[in-house]
């Protein structure tokens, strides 16, 4: 048993490492600010539109989402440790494809596409094997550490980043990435592992008297199970707000501290990195002991308020805007260890990787529209003010989203012991459990008992 928990804790930092690389996507402000003082400057490296300075980071965001998917049901199927390795070799060739040339259209497609896809392998691999090896318990906490390494990157990636473009210029630079990442992802990638088949982790509950009714076996859902649940689209919308509200920031937030810190623009970045990074792990912990709706409801409206705060700061109050960006980033964090842990406990585990996987599509599509709405309205206006209050309104939205969205009826009636049942048995008030029913069945049997029994 000691051999298994030593594992489960390894595959867990080894997908902490993992993200560690993957990690530099919130890195792109301090690329993307080079880039647009190359145009401003007229030096002939990079000749694109302002207009256009987003669409790598914008096209990234996208395929990561795609890839997402793909990847999760991969490493469902065969396995997280050879879908990683994917993921290094794919995050790392499109690092180098980028180092060897200033056009739009090599970057969308090394930084955008290749490094995209690349980043979804890669992350998509690092969570759900850690998960499987700790109990229901503990499933926000292990996922928060892990995702905590992909927002904590910048910490380390936007100094190096600044330090290696001064000494190197922007392409070097991310040549030294692309071979540094592909090396590390990989390695790493040698760990990742699933439990073996039929392995159940030991879940150390207290009794109650809720408890002690009889508890009731559920199915997991498969990915077209939850396509036809409402609990999916809501969570949907509700990660694509927080998710596109937050890759606003950090799409732009060198551009906005170049003004007030100068060259010291890069501890923005860092501190927003801390925050993401350590928003995960607290709200993963949060979520474990006081549920996940009440959290995102918490974390959404927080973010609102914060970014409704960034109207009212001028361009000298540098510690305000490190304060804020900071809460700004650990808000965002949040999302990236809720959703995964919300999949989880609302639709099982044997599908997690792609049921995750299509959740995730949020994340992508949030980070392609909002920063791209956003960098057009920004180069038309020279204002951020409405998206800012754009983006507060739907995150008060989301927010209250939250007291309307529960797990299909099966999941919500699980219970820490999971014991065979009877067939056609009334247990649980309205619940009946039927083997021959997929899950989608069960829960629209159980909002319709639900109506009826209102």
């Amino acid at each position: 048993m000691d051999e298994i928990k030593n594992k489960g804790w390894r595959v867990t930092m080894a997908g902490l490492g993992i993200n560690l690389a993957l990690g530099i996507l919130y890195t792109w402000s301090i690329f993307k600010q080079e880039i647009k003082e190359s145009i401003l400057a007229g030096d002939g490296r990079f000749n694109w539109d302002m207009a256009s300075l987003n669409d790598p980071f914008a096209v990234c965001c996208l395929m990561f989402t795609f890839a997402m998917i793909a990847a999760g049901r991969l490493q469902d199927k065969v396995s997280p440790k050879l879908t990683a390795i994917f993921g290094g070799l794919l995050t790392g060739s499109g690092l180098l494809v980028i180092s060897q040339s200033t056009i739009l259209a090599n970057w969308i497609l090394g930084f955008g596409i290749l490094t995209g896809m690349g980043l979804g392998f890669g992350y998509a691999s690092a969570t759900p094997p850690a998960i499987k090896w700790f109990p229901a318990s503990k499933t926000g906490m292990v996922a928060g550490i892990v995702v905590a390494g992909f927002g904590l990157a910048s910490v380390y990636i936007a100094p190096l980043s600044n330090f290696l473009i001064a000494r190197f210029g922007l392409s070097q630079a991310m040549m030294i990435f692309g071979f540094a990442f592909l090396i590390v992802v990989c390695g790493l990638s040698l760990v990742l592992e699933n439990p073996p088949r039929g392995y159940k982790p030991k879940e150390t509950a207290v009794k109650t008297k809720k408890q002690e009714k009889p508890p009731v076996k559920t199915e997991d859902f498969s990915p077209s199970d939850i396509l036809k649940t409402k609990a999916f689209y809501k969570l949907w919308f509700m990660f694509f707000v927080g998710s596109g509200a937050g890759l606003i920031i950090i799409g732009g937030v060198a551009g906005m501290a170049k003004k007030s810190l100068g060259d010291m623009a890069w501890i923005v970045v860092a501190l927003l990195a801390i925050g993401n990074a350590s928003g995960r792990v607290f709200a993963g912990i949060l979520s474990d002991r006081i549920g996940r709706p009440r959290t995102i409801l918490i974390m959404m409206s927080f973010q609102g308020i914060m970014i409704l705060s960034l109207l009212f700061m001028g361009e000298s109050q540098a510690y305000l805007l490190l304060a804020a960006t900071t809460l700004i980033g650990f808000n965002y964090g949040t999302n990236l260890s809720l959703f995964p842990s919300t999949t989880k406990d609302y639709f099982g585990l044997k599908n997690f990787g792609m049921n995750y996987g299509l959740v995730f599509s949020a994340w992508g599509i949030g980070g392609f529209i909002f920063p791209r709405v956003s960098q057009m309205v920004v180069a038309a206006t020279g204002s951020y003010e409405s998206v800012y209050i754009l983006t507060a309104f739907l995150l008060f939205l989301s927010a209250g989203m939250t007291f309307i969205t529960r797990a299909p009826r099966g999941m919500r009636e699980r219970a820490t012991i999971i014991t065979e049942l009877e067939p056609g048995k009334l247990y649980s008030g309205n619940f009946i459990y039927q083997p021959e029913s997929s899950p989608a069945q069960n829960s629209e049997q159980a909002e319709s008992d639900d109506k009826k029994a209102a």
